[in-house]
Order: C-alpha cells, then sequence, then structure tokens
C-alpha cells in the first residue's frame, strides 16, 4: 500500500485497538521525548501531540504526507542502517508493526540500535504481529501480510527479552465484529540494570 491515504484508512480502526492497549499500561501525557520507528503515514503521531515526536521510516510518500497533516519532525530513515547521529535520547520509543517486515539478523541490529536511543527511565513499547500456531483467518491474514516475518509469541518474546529489561510482555487479538483477525504482541521494556 504506497498510498498514504488509502494505508491510513485502511489500518484505522486497528490502529486504535492497538494503541489502547498500549494506553492502558501506559499514561501517554508523561511521555515527552517520543520516537516512532516506522512511523508509517504518522498514523500513532495524533496521541504524541503534547511532545517532542520524532518519526521515521523509510517510505518518502508517507513521510510527505504525515509532514503536511501533522506538522511534526518526519525523516526518512532506513532503520537497519545506523541513523542516530545525535545525542538524543528518547523516553518512549514506538515500534508498531514494524519488526515483522525483517529477518532475524535485522531485527536485531534495530533493536540494538534502538537500545542505544533510550534514555535513562525510559521505555520501548513494541506492536508486532504473532504468528498463530493453528491455522484459521489470524493465520491466514499473517501469511497475506507484507511483512514476511510473522513469529510465535514466544520467539518475540525471547528477541525482545535479548535486547531489554521485560515489563509487560502481553499478547491480544486484534478484532473486527468480535473475530480476531490478527494476533498482535505487546511489549514494554527498558534498559537493562
Amino acid at each position: 500500500m504506497e498510498s498514504a491515504p488509502v494505508y491510513r484508512i485502511w489500518q484505522a480502526p486497528y490502529a486504535r485497538q492497538k494503541l489502547a492497549l498500549v494506553r492502558r499500561h501506559n499514561d501517554l501525557r508523561r511521555a515527552l521525548r517520543v520516537l516512532d520507528v516506522g512511523c508509517g503515514p504518522g498514523t500513532n503521531t495524533p496521541a504524541f501531540t503534547h511532545a517532542r515526536y520524532v518519526g521515521v521510516d523509510c517510505n518518502h510518500n508517507y513521510l510527505r504526507y504525515a509532514r503536511a497533516r501533522y506538522g511534526k519532525n518526519f525523516a526518512v530513515v532506513d532503520a537497519r542502517r545506523p541513523f542516530a547521529r545525535s545525542a538524543a535520547r528518547f523516553d518512549f520509543i514506538l515500534l508498531n508493526s514494524f519488526l515483522h517486515h525483517f529477518c532475524l539478523e535485522d531485527t536485531r541490529d534495530i533493536l540494538s540500535r534502538v537500545k542505544m536511543l533510550l534514555g535513562e527511565g525510559g521505555h520501548v513499547h513494541i506492536l508486532d504481529l504473532v504468528m498463530p500456531e493453528r491455522r484459521g483467518i489470524a493465520w491466514a491474514l499473517a501469511k497475506l501480510d507484507r511483512g514476511k516475518f510473522a513469529r510465535p509469541a514466544q520467539e518475540w518474546r525471547q528477541i525482545f527479552c535479548e535486547a531489554f529489561e521485560s515489563v509487560i510482555f502481553e499478547p491480544f487479538a486484534v478484532r473486527t465484529l468480535g473475530i480476531p483477525l490478527w494476533h498482535i504482541v505487546y511489549f514494554k521494556g527498558g534498559r537493562r540494570a
């Protein structure tokens, strides 16, 4: 989906559900320095209007749309490459439905870079697609997703815990009309002591 408005409309109902889980565990008003990695067309930006927000994505069309719509700081970045040249640290780093687009090596590299950007007392918040164990609607939709690296929940847990101290690890289903369409995991992690 290269069209930012089409992507935004398609994802709107699901984005709200996913962010509701993050809101349930966090007071987003306390997030002062926010980095949104793989921000797409700025879908999560309205939750952080009060914060110093930076959204990064490699899709120029998405970022052009996000800049025009939200007026925040958006940068074209390939998260697989070093992308932070300043000493900026963030207290809230969000990776929403992003890592399932990357192989294990790239995922670990991205998380390593993100860890270096996490400020003292800050947390990383990861929402990502889970590959269900059993075949069904959620399994079929995960297979059809553009990201080819959906993983079982326990594999996500292992990957996330290699990089961060686990605070919350919560699988959940994103639903339409009560039917679970996708299985997602929410992970909140901090720097290791």
